[in-house]
């Protein structure tokens, strides 16, 4: 797994690189990494405009990047959807470089009609600037499935509004968090944490065996953001997730606001009383992920993509489980930090009616299944998987996300150099060379620097 993958939750200009990085990793952002290059290319299927009466017709063309992820689910959809629509002529522009392939065409405004933008040289920041995309504000408000239900209600995440107005919609949903060997836990009796008051208990009885409570990547710092301070951030804001949306707007003073403080106060308290590992600074993504499966530590922050990732060392007996979040107090919701791959329709298709048809043609329950079952991963549509092939720990992911226990973030995005100013910030701090209030003093400076 790289990096970057879990970048795109993050990146906003510059992302280019940072997406570069991203497509190698997971695929919502980890899932493209080592994936087999399967080359790029553009397959046709249909009969073309015959002059037929049934559905659509005329050319419609898909770019899907193929990762992580793979192709099988999207030609499991586009064969259904051509089935509904016999005389659309469909040409599919999809493999691991597709988004380096079709660049020039979308710079001399001949883009395809619809996009999955996900991989290497995928930027949605980016293709908004660029006026590529179609505001889908007005559309998305209320439009309905093929099922008749609205789009909108079914979503675990929303889209993100770049002032104030929809050009993308998830796909893809992730949502960073703590992992566990639920296994070995009741083998020793732990609990499982529900919220920041048990988790420090429980974290002093696995100190007192010995063992390391807490470790993460931190070469990698984006990873303990993720899966720890932006829930607490969250948590520490009553549950409202628009503080993130806040500080997505380099609000002038957000990073000194008393959320933001009572959220690194916590973590200071983890790192004190020793729960946080102290080597773990060093570690990159596959130490600290074998330290965990090692039984070394005891919890891990990380994507829903580990268990996958990890698939050829998971020692037997291992029980992955998931927790979105641990920094809420007692009684308050779960707090889901999300990372998502999203779609769009072109400003410029030449078939954008066909382009939402399939929008509302895949953003069903069942497609959802699907998508569970062929990739090992969460659509971002709300579904019983307990029935499903899915993996275990997407079940029990999947149902935080259905429940009502739950608060969903929307997706931060930040200036490259504020997310760097983050990322060096929480190590400084998991080091002690940096107070909170130093924390700040760095974030707000960055953050002045971007305005």
């Amino acid at each position: 797994m790289n990096t970057s993958a879990r970048k795109s939750i993050f990146a906003l200009l510059a992302v280019i690189l940072i997406m570069s990085t991203l497509a190698a990793c997971s695929g919502a952002n980890k899932n493209n990494t080592n994936e087999p290059n399967t080359g790029g290319g553009q397959t046709e299927t249909g009969n073309g405009n015959t002059g037929g009466d049934q559905g659509l017709s005329g050319e419609f063309e898909i770019q899907y990047f193929v990762g992580g992820y793979g192709d099988k689910w999207w030609k499991h959809v586009i064969g259904e959807f051509q089935k509904v629509h016999p005389n659309l002529k469909i040409k599919q522009s999809a493999g691991s470089q597709i988004n380096e392939q079709m660049r020039p065409r979308w710079i001399q405004g001949d883009p395809p009609d619809f996009v999955y933008i996900d991989g290497a040289g995928a930027n949605e920041a980016q293709m908004i600037t660029d006026g590529q995309l179609m505001d889908l504000t007005d559309y998305l408000k209320d439009v309905k499935n093929k099922d008749g239900k609205r789009i909108l209600d079914l979503v675990i995440g929303q889209p993100t509004a770049y002032d104030g107005k929809n050009y993308t919609l998830p796909l893809v949903f992730g949502a960073w968090g703590t992992f566990y060997d639920s296994a070995w836990f009741k083998e020793n009796g732990w609990e499982k944490p529900t919220d920041f008051e048990s988790f420090m208990a429980v974290s002093q009885k696995i100190k007192d065996a010995g063992v390391s409570p807490y470790i993460h990547t931190g070469v990698y710092p984006y990873y303990i953001n993720g899966g720890l301070l932006n829930s607490a951030i969250v948590a520490e804001n009553g549950g409202d997730p628009s503080i993130i949306t806040r500080i997505a707007n380099l609000e002038e003073g957000v990073f000194k606001s008393e959320p933001v403080m009572k959220a690194l106060d916590k973590i200071v308290q983890m790192r004190d009383k020793g729960f946080i590992d102290p080597g773990a600074i060093a570690l990159n993504h596959t130490d600290s992920q074998m330290a965990f499966l090692q039984h070394k530590a005891a919890f891990i922050p990380n994507g829903l993509w580990l268990e996958n990732e990890m698939s050829n060392d998971i020692p037997e007996g291992f029980a992955f489980d998931y927790i979105p979040s641990i920094m809420q107090n007692k009684g308050e919701k779960y707090i889901a930090i999300p990372y998502t791959n999203t779609v769009a329709i072109a400003k410029k298709a030449k078939n954008p009616e066909a382009a939402k048809a399939f929008l509302e043609f895949i953003f069903t329950e069942q497609f959802a299944v699907d998508w569970a079952e062929m990739t090992g991963a969460i659509m971002n549509v709300k579904a019983d998987l307990e029935s499903s092939s899915a993996s275990q720990i997407v079940k029990n992911a999947m149902g935080y996300f259905n429940s009502e226990d739950i608060v969903v973030a929307p997706v931060l995005v930040v200036n490259a150099d504020v997310e760097k100013a983050l990322q060096d910030g929480i190590v400084a701090l998991l080091d002690k060379r940096i107070t909170p209030e130093e924390w700040a003093d760095r974030l707000e400076k960055a953050a002045a620097a971007a305005r």
